[in-house]
């Protein structure tokens, strides 16, 4: 029988607005379940003990219910390390939009989940407080860098979480642990108040247990914030009801050829197959496409996010805020000492990595370059979708793999984020659906892609698989 914290949100939220049960009964519920799992997942850094339930919790969206935040996600006057050591015991003084339009529509944080230190990872190694675990096999990674988030959803100590998507951070440990996970198009969601990787790239999303609670949050997260340049004036539509009559006939479906030619393991290549069929047995048009600059992209995201993370990175300095060295004697060395001591081997590649694609001699080779071919990718997915509604691909090429197995080659890593980074170049919406496990009994992740401010109907389709065939 499943607990209280793995029932869908909406479900929850009917039966709270009903009164067959209270949220002090499913805070309790949560609290639980990770003083049972968590001593083994690590999916939390700070867990709240006490309920603190909003006045007239009954009037509102949430109803009281429990939910956890990623780690980069600024909370006010709560612990925010964004996973690193150069954060330790910052609390910031204010609260991020996303964050702070959930508690309003009254959900309650539970605590803030680990994660890939300031986002730099896709296995949730790179934390500067230890790993997190997958909860269907605690020797493998659960992915990241949302990986406490995605963990703690999987593992039902959180009915929902908050995650951010650089370049594939919310769908690649969605995929791993057997959860749902959406990122959002860039600028539908505000980044303010998030603690910035790449300032271009980054877009909050939440991972969830069903399809129509993503959409649900979604409305409740999305739109215009003034307090963010980048963020989107474009209508919120009603996410939730445009799952509604979630038929895919005459839906123009593209199936990527190049996502098949990289090393994709045969279980997720045969489960995105019988997504295919699904959907063309139910009235839907397959259309091969191609994305010609799919491997480019990749080498794309790992210039330009380097280059902004830094820039980025260089506001810790170990004097106004977080960790400061107890060596050196001028600011100079306090600053090179704290760096030295608080950033975690992962933040210094990519730190080294960005500032030597924008030193002199080396711009316009690199920085300048990926910046070009960044723009022949978001015309691909242009040309693209004047063929298609939406691109169905795998989410990861492999399943969740070991802990440690790939953290002696960066390069291999990175290539896990192969199939998600295309649609973070090009600022698109994208979200990941388990469909099937492979021989392991480990999640596998789907993944649909669709034109800009078009959650709505990736949404849809996603919704319409799940209730068909997951």
């Amino acid at each position: 029988m499943k607990s209280l914290c793995q029932l869908p949100l909406l479900e929850l939220r009917k039966k709270l607005g009903a009164k067959k049960l209270s949220p002090q009964e499913l805070w309790a519920e949560c609290q639980k379940a990770i003083a049972e799992k968590d001593g083994k997942i690590h999916a939390f850094l700070t867990h709240i003990l006490q309920l603190q339930l909003p006045a007239e919790w009954q009037k509102t969206e949430l109803k009281g219910i429990p939910f956890a935040v990623k780690d980069n996600l600024s909370t006010a006057n709560l612990l925010t390390t964004a996973g690193s050591q150069i954060l330790k015991g910052y609390r910031p003084p204010y609260t991020a939009t996303v964050v702070e339009r959930l508690q309003k529509a009254g959900g309650v944080i539970l605590g803030k989940t680990n994660c890939d230190a300031f986002a730099f990872g896709a296995s949730g190694e790179n934390s500067g407080y230890g790993p997190t675990h997958n909860p269907y096999d605690l020797s493998r990674v659960p992915g990241g860098s949302s990986s406490g988030s995605a963990a703690a959803v999987a593992a039902g100590m959180a009915v929902f979480a908050l995650g951010t998507d650089t370049g594939g951070s919310i769908r690649q440990p969605a995929a791993f642990c057997g959860v749902v996970g959406l990122k959002p198009t860039y600028g539908r969601c505000s980044r303010w108040g998030l603690i910035a990787m790449g300032s271009s790239f980054d877009v909050p999303g939440p991972l969830t247990r069903t399809v129509a609670d993503a959409a649900f949050l979604l409305g409740l997260m999305a739109g215009y914030d003034k307090r963010d340049a980048t963020s989107s004036q474009t209508p919120v539509e009603n996410y939730l009801a445009a799952l509604n009559g979630s038929s895919v006939r005459g839906l123009r479906v593209g199936l990527v050829e190049e996502f098949f030619q990289h090393g994709l393991q045969p279980e997720i290549k045969k489960a995105v197959m019988r997504v295919a069929d699904v959907l063309a047995n139910n009235g839907a048009k397959l259309v091969r496409v191609h994305l010609p600059h799919l491997e480019e992209a990749l080498a794309v995201y790992y210039v330009l996010v380097p280059a902004e993370i830094s820039s980025n990175m260089a506001r810790y300095d170990g004097i106004r805020f977080g960790w400061q060295s107890k060596r050196g004697k001028t600011a100079a060395a306090v600053t090179a000492f704290s760096r030295a001591e608080g950033f975690e081997m992962e933040v210094k590649r990519r730190i080294l990595t960005g500032t030597y694609v924008l030193s002199a001699g080396y711009y316009d080779a690199y920085y300048l370059q990926a910046s070009r071919v960044r723009t022949l990718v978001i015309r691909d997915f242009q040309e693209l979708f004047n063929k298609v509604d939406v691109l169905l691909g795998p989410t990861t090429p492999t399943t969740a793999f070991k802990l440690g197995e790939k953290t002696a080659d960066p390069v291999a890593m990175y290539l896990s984020d192969i199939f998600t980074v295309p649609a973070n170049v090009a600022g698109l919406p994208a979200i990941s659906l388990p469909f099937g496990r492979d021989q392991k009994n480990l999640p596998i992740g789907v993944q649909l892609i669709g034109n800009r401010f078009q959650e709505g109907e990736i949404l849809r389709v996603a919704h319409f698989l799940e209730n068909y065939a997951c």
